[in-house]
C-alpha cells in the first residue's frame, strides 16, 4: 500500500486538529506533530495556516456527501431526511463534541479573515441550494406541507441545522438534533 503524501498527511492532521481545537487553538507545530512530520515541511506545501485551513474546508465539504441529495432512487423527502440523519450520525461518532466545521469556522473566523468567512459562506450557500433543489422536487411531487417557498425552507433547514449542531456540541447530546427533526417533520409531509 503506498504511503500517503506529506500534503495529504497535513490536510488530514489539520482537519483533526482544527475540528478538535479550532483554528486559533491549533498551531502549525500541532499540525506537524499530528502528521508526524517536521514543522518546516508544512510551508513546503502551504503558504500559511489559512491556506491549509482552506484545503481542510474543501475536504470537509466533500465529507458532507451532498451527492446524497441528488440520489433520485429515493423520493425527495426521505432523501433529504437521510442526508440530515447521515450528518447526525457523524456528529454522534464524536459524542457531539466537534460540531460542524462550517459553523465552527464561521463563528471563530468570520471577524478575523474575509477569505475564510467567504469560504464558509460559499459552502453554506451551496448546501442550502442543494437542499432547496430537493425541496423543489418535493413541492412538485406534492410532498411539502408548508406554504414557505423551497428556497426559504432550504435556507431555514441549513441555518436551523447549524444552530442545532451548535447546541448539541454545547449539551453533548442528540436532543437538539431531535428537536430539529421534529420541526423538519412538521414542515415536510412524509
Amino acid at each position: 500500500m503506498p504511503r500517503p503524501s506529506v500534503r495529504e498527511q497535513l490536510i488530514e492532521a489539520a482537519m483533526e486538529c482544527f475540528h478538535e481545537r479550532g483554528f486559533n487553538g491549533t498551531g502549525i507545530q500541532d499540525i506537524a506533530r499530528t502528521a508526524g512530520i517536521p514543522k518546516g515541511s508544512v510551508y513546503n506545501h502551504f503558504e500559511n495556516k489559512e491556506a491549509l485551513a482552506g484545503e481542510v474546508m474543501d475536504r470537509y465539504a466533500a465529507s458532507r456527501r451532498l451527492e446524497m441529495l441528488r440520489d433520485e432512487t429515493l423520493a425527495p423527502v426521505p432523501r433529504l431526511r437521510a442526508h440530515f440523519e447521515y450528518l447526525a450520525a457523524d456528529l454522534e461518532r464524536f459524542s457531539y463534541g466537534r460540531g460542524c466545521m462550517f459553523g465552527n469556522f464561521g463563528a471563530e473566523l468570520s471577524n478575523q479573515t474575509d477569505t475564510m468567512r467567504s469560504k464558509v459562506d460559499t459552502r453554506l450557500s451551496a448546501w442550502a441550494d442543494a437542499v432547496t433543489q430537493v425541496l423543489e422536487e418535493a413541492r412538485a411531487a406534492g410532498a411539502l406541507m408548508t406554504p414557505l417557498s423551497p428556497a426559504q425552507l432550504g435556507q431555514f433547514l441549513v441555518d436551523g441545522w447549524e444552530g442545532a449542531v451548535l447546541r448539541a456540541k454545547v449539551t453533548r447530546s442528540r436532543a437538539p438534533l431531535d428537536g430539529f427533526f421534529g420541526v423538519f417533520d412538521s414542515l415536510v409531509v412524509q
